[in-house]
């Protein structure tokens, strides 16, 4: 398919929508796009922005069904997000108390990766680039 140019954005349903919130903006340093509350659906919808332009839709829903989201379960396996260094960006979420695994080498590239989670358990990755 050579009409595709990118990832558009990758959308979060929260189980605590204020904490969500807090932990994409505080801690991934993501910036407000829009911000909304769905009365019909008693549903909010925040549209985050990465600095590369990448946007986060974090949505919250009364009950929501609860999914495994460890890396290796079935289904979207992680977020990964870019980090120029890994050790100040580890080190970053120390400061704010987020707890993070060991960092890895790709194999394969000879990257340093690691990874932590959201409020909710989602995986994301750090991954460092030159």
């Amino acid at each position: 398919m050579t009409t595709l140019s990118g990832v558009h954005h990758v959308a979060i349903i929260a189980s605590d929508y204020d904490v969500s919130k807090r932990f994409y903006l505080d801690v991934i340093g993501c910036e407000v796009v829009s911000e909304m509350f769905r009365a019909e659906r008693n549903s909010h919808k925040l549209n985050l922005r990465l600095p590369d332009g990448i946007e986060i839709e974090l949505f919250s829903f009364p009950t929501p069904p609860v999914r495994v989201s460890h890396p290796e379960a079935c289904g979207l396996r992680h977020l990964a997000l870019r980090v120029g260094n890994i050790e100040a960006a580890l080190a970053h979420l120390r400061v704010l108390g987020v707890t993070h695994e060991d960092v890895r080498i790709d194999e394969l590239t000879g990257a340093r990766f690691c990874f932590f989670a959201d409020p909710d358990g989602l995986p994301i990755e750090l991954y460092e680039v030159d």
